[in-house]
């Protein structure tokens, strides 16, 4: 038991590694969804919502610390499993004492860590910066939903992995599949009579139900 842990310890620090090594999908995995608080704050004000009976900030902050859990979980491990594929990584890792079960866990387990940091800033940014309430005893619930909700995105993303013919285009379904639910989800706009198609959609799919689990634990 003990040394499986430490070889999923290690390959998560590995996978750390290869994160932070690659500015670009840092930036894009914890800067574009801070941008886009800071940006909606200044549009919109940070006024109260009448429909939802909460700030702009108070709205915005769970539902894109949300996004960037996905981002960092269905996005990346979509784009770099697939690409580790087309590397051949993933067939030298057969080849290896390595177990392949430990190497996916140890992706899956950055991907979550992740996905964790950028959670806990863009919510640090929006306590200490708009004023985002943090309700102490829904806390628990909070990280509850984070693990539900990360754990999911993460198999979706290793699903797409499987799925797309080459890692070139990992990026293009992995980016035309989110984006788009995100408007769909009440992440980027707050839908009120939306169309019957557009609410079916993103109650059919888990981002819109992720954003409202975790918003409510900060309402």
């Amino acid at each position: 038991m003990m040394r499986d842990l430490t070889l999923i310890y290690h390959q998560i620090r590995y996978q750390n590694k290869i994160f932070w090594r690659t500015p670009v999908s840092a930036f894009f995995t914890i800067v574009f969804p801070l941008m886009f608080l800071v940006l909606f704050t200044a549009i919109f004000g940070n006024d109260e919502i009448s429909s939802l009976g909460v700030t702009t900030a108070q709205f915005y902050a769970p539902a894109l610390a949300v996004f960037g859990a996905a981002s960092a979980t269905y996005t990346n491990l979509s784009i770099t499993t697939a690409i580790a594929r087309d590397e051949g990584i993933l067939k030298k890792i057969r080849g290896t004492p390595l177990p392949p079960w430990a190497y996916i866990a140890g992706r899956v387990g950055s991907a979550v860590f992740i996905a964790l940091v950028a959670v806990v800033i863009m919510m640090s940014v929006g306590v200490l910066v708009y004023g985002v309430e943090m309700i102490g005893s829904s806390l628990a619930a909070a990280l509850v939903t984070f693990i539900v909700g990360a754990a999911a995105f993460a198999a979706l993303g290793l699903m797409v992995a499987a799925l797309v013919p080459n890692g070139d285009s990992a990026p293009a379904v992995a980016n035309a599949t989110l984006l788009p639910l995100a408007f769909v989800s009440d992440i980027f706009i707050v839908t009120e009579d939306a169309p019957g198609w557009m609410e079916f959609l993103g109650n059919l799919f888990p981002l819109k139900h992720f954003a409202i689990a975790f918003g409510e634990a900060f309402n």
